[in-house]
């Protein structure tokens, strides 16, 4: 059996990338073995993209070219001991799968342990994969070479944009943008509440709210303004905007996503010590 993806776990952010992939036909899918534990799951995962599954992650490493961590990190351990090079099942040792990991706070250097001479690329995508808009950090081992290092990029592609980092900065990765769709979640209810607050109906103030986030991003994307410059644009002398950002000033509002972001960051590093 030839297998050029496979993935272990196939949950949110395994099917997201998985969706992707089948959608733009970057692999057919018989050409992608999913290993996940919920039997309901590795139906579903058959029947909506015709791809092949199993329950057993070993069956996975045995026959896959790039090999995909969809896992939680509380589970790496057991999980890795199943796939290292060295379990006996691979037919041609010396054709050994890329592994790419999207497991936060689980550095390099403990998946270069884990797999041995295997070539290992760590990288953090984010929640927003799952419609195609989401943004991956990745980071390759010192022993992957330039195509392997494209085919991981391909991947993420097909889920939105890639960026590369050092492997020292991306527990801050996982502290911005892994973490950071939950801050924008929180952002846009509240705007929603305070247009409720001011009186507008429910429906009306998420639909303000989220547009406003979500155009905004846009104009900022495609104008590549600064955002102080957005914010200035916006702000007139003795205005509405003026008042209200003065209040988000009072209330730490800046401060307070800085270190929420610190926060995850440093929290993202203790999942890898433990």
């Amino acid at each position: 059996m030839a297998i050029k993806l496979g993935i272990v776990g196939g949950g949110v952010m395994g099917e997201a990338l998985l969706s992707r992939l089948i959608a733009q036909q970057l692999y057919r899918p018989e050409d992608v073995l999913v290993s996940e534990p919920q039997a309901h799951q590795r139906d579903l995962l058959a029947r909506k993209y015709g791809v092949q599954v199993t329950s057993r992650n070993r069956a996975v490493a045995a026959v896959s070219d790039i090999l995909l961590l969809a896992i939680k990190p509380q589970v790496f351990e057991a999980v890795a001991i199943e796939l290292a090079e060295d379990n006996g099942e691979r037919p041609d040792k010396e054709l050994l799968p890329v592994v790419v990991s999207i497991l936060a706070g689980v550095s390099l250097s403990k998946l270069e342990a884990a797999f041995g001479r295997q070539p290992v690329i760590r990288a953090m995508p984010n929640t927003p994969a799952t419609v195609g808009a989401g943004i991956t950090a990745i980071a390759p081992g010192k022993t992957v070479s330039k195509s392997q290092k494209e085919q991981a990029i391909a991947i993420f592609q097909a889920v939105g944009e890639v960026v590369e980092v050092s492997e020292s900065l991306m527990d801050a990765v996982t502290g911005l943008s892994g973490s950071g769709p939950a801050y924008v979640a929180i952002l846009i209810e509240a705007l929603a509440d305070g247009g409720v607050a001011a009186g507008l109906p429910r429906a009306i103030a998420s639909q303000l709210a989220l547009s406003t986030v979500l155009g905004t991003a846009q104009l900022l994307q495609q104008s590549e303004l600064h955002p102080a410059q957005l914010k200035d644009r916006v702000t007139s002398p003795g205005g509405t905007t003026i008042a209200g950002i003065a209040e988000l000033e009072r209330a730490g509002f800046r401060s307070a996503l800085i270190e929420a972001v610190l926060a995850a960051k440093e929290r993202s590093r203790q999942l890898g010590q433990g």
